[in-house]
């Protein structure tokens, strides 16, 4: 299986670092073959805008949808935004790895999705490719993630209510919406407060995860 790793956290030597680093030896153990867009690492731009579109249709107002369809027919998107395309088309299986910051994602992973999640590739809304009929239908998403506060924080009961909850406009608002199938996440809770031997434990869990792809 083809397998695209986004990755999104700046700091490699943290336990999302080790994370990461147990996902690339056990996939490529299991026969699969990975490619990774360490998004702090290559200082991914994170923001939509002109300077994405090398040809414009309309030069005098900023259609950021109407300029991803035109940048698609006419192969005008920026040149980072074409490399990731093509891992995108590549892949099977999209894993999102990141930290939960204010009940959220990074934004260098939006920043991500708003410029490589383009108009006429994953979704056509004005034909109707959307959920079952995504333009990504057939391929798969999963979401890997740690928190700083506690597993009974995010429960529903909890403070903080669901994380699911704030997850669904990844899980359900782009990944359904573009027709990929969702697979179960992996959540870390707690991860700031672990100790070595509870982040050992954490890995180990991950890695059995991964091994049943």
């Amino acid at each position: 299986m083809n397998v695209l790793y986004i990755y999104a956290h700046p700091e490699p030597r943290s336990f999302n670092g080790a994370l990461k680093d147990a996902a690339m030896v056990t996939l490529a153990a299991r026969g699969h073959t990975v490619k990774a867009s360490n998004l702090y690492a290559i200082r991914f731009k994170a923001v939509l805008d002109p300077q994405d579109f090398r040809m414009r249709q309309d030069p005098d107002h900023f259609d950021p949808a109407l300029e991803q369809i035109y940048g698609v027919r006419t192969g005008s998107l920026a040149p980072d935004i074409q490399e990731e395309i093509g891992k995108i088309a590549w892949a099977d299986l999209i894993i999102f790895q990141f930290p939960v910051w204010w009940s959220s994602i990074p934004a260098i992973l939006k920043g991500w999705i708003d410029r490589v999640f383009v108009q006429g590739l994953v979704v056509d809304i004005a034909r109707g490719k959307v959920y079952a009929e995504g333009l990504l239908k057939g391929k798969k998403a999963m979401i890997v993630a740690t928190t700083g506060s506690s597993r009974e924080m995010y429960s529903e009961d909890g403070v903080h209510g669901d994380l699911h909850r704030y997850l669904s406009p990844l899980t359900h608002g782009v990944f359904t919406l573009c027709g990929m199938t969702v697979l179960p996440s992996f959540i870390v809770y707690g991860a700031s407060g672990m100790t070595r031997e509870e982040g050992a434990v954490q890995l180990d869990l991950y890695r059995n995860v991964l091994e049943g792809l």
